[in-house]
């Protein structure tokens, strides 16, 4: 006998099978922004770098340089961050690493990156957020936020994934979900979350496919009660990205970025119930 049951969703267990659609309404607050309109280098106002080749932890191959129009730039009303196959120092690409700091550090926001991404094997583009002050010590302890990550040996999925000192990569406890956007390259799509104090979501244009609530445990599980920055930046292969080796062809490649903006966050969405059939 078949009998159905309605339940109701429970975000950490059901959070890749929600979809649900975000749309801004007129009176959102926006916090910060960068519609990158006028050309040349990006608005030191808003954004600094990282830079330097020790390869940030995962072995990446790129040397990150700082006010490089080579590397970033902005050109007709889009920021664009590019990796080039050159010798510097001891690293065999460059590329440029956004950050937001100083000026732009939130704690509980909606954010919001339109942008279209490179394509290609050793290819990591990454839209993703880290603690200003690491108030809880060194990563993975103080948390981290991917908005957005693709590997380019896997075209067309794409990432959203937090890391805290409970559930990270390094341990493969980490808690991430996919979506697959098979136009990554062609047309450029809007990366989003919604991080109140009690749940960040992960949308791609408007649909929420990721969920991780906040389970009240302290801030091994929840170190998301602190200020974080945004970073933007393109990588070259690396522990994942080089996986299956990187295409010594395909460069340059770029990230285009049309807009960022940073808005109070929203009411969460709500959660769907779900068909269950035993």
């Amino acid at each position: 006998m078949r009998n159905k049951f309605l339940i109701l969703g429970i975000a950490g267990l059901l959070a890749a099978c929600q979809i649900e659609t975000s749309q801004f309404e007129a009176d959102d607050k926006l916090l910060w922004s960068d519609e990158f309109e006028v050309a040349g280098m990006p608005d030191s106002t808003k954004w600094g770098y990282h830079t330097g080749g020790h390869g940030w932890g995962n072995n990446e191959l790129q040397h990150y340089l700082a006010a490089r129009p080579e590397n970033a730039r902005v050109e007709d009303g889009k920021l664009i961050i590019e990796a080039h196959r050159e010798d510097v120092e001891d690293k065999e690409y460059s590329s440029a690493r956004l950050i937001s700091q100083p000026s732009g550090k939130w704690q509980y926001a909606y954010v919001e990156v339109k942008a279209k991404l490179p394509k290609g094997r050793g290819t990591w583009p990454a839209i993703w957020m880290m603690p200003d002050a690491s108030t809880y010590g060194g990563w993975p302890k103080s948390g981290e936020i991917d908005i957005m990550e693709h590997v380019g040996y896997d075209p067309g999925v794409i990432h959203g994934t937090v890391h805290t000192e409970s559930f990270n990569h390094v341990d493969g406890t980490h808690l991430s979900a996919q979506k697959t956007i098979t136009d990554f390259d062609e047309e450029f799509h809007v990366y989003a979350i919604n991080w109140t104090e009690e749940e960040m979501e992960f949308f791609i244009d408007g649909e929420k496919y990721f969920s991780f609530v906040n389970t009240g445990n302290g801030s091994d599980d929840w170190p998301f009660d602190q200020d974080f920055y945004l970073i933007l930046n393109v990588a070259v292969g690396g522990n994942w990205a080089g996986k299956e080796g990187v295409d010594e062809s395909i460069w340059p490649q770029r990230m285009e970025v049309d807009y960022v903006r940073v808005y109070e966050p929203r009411p969460l969405t709500p959660t769907k119930a779900v068909e269950a059939t035993f």
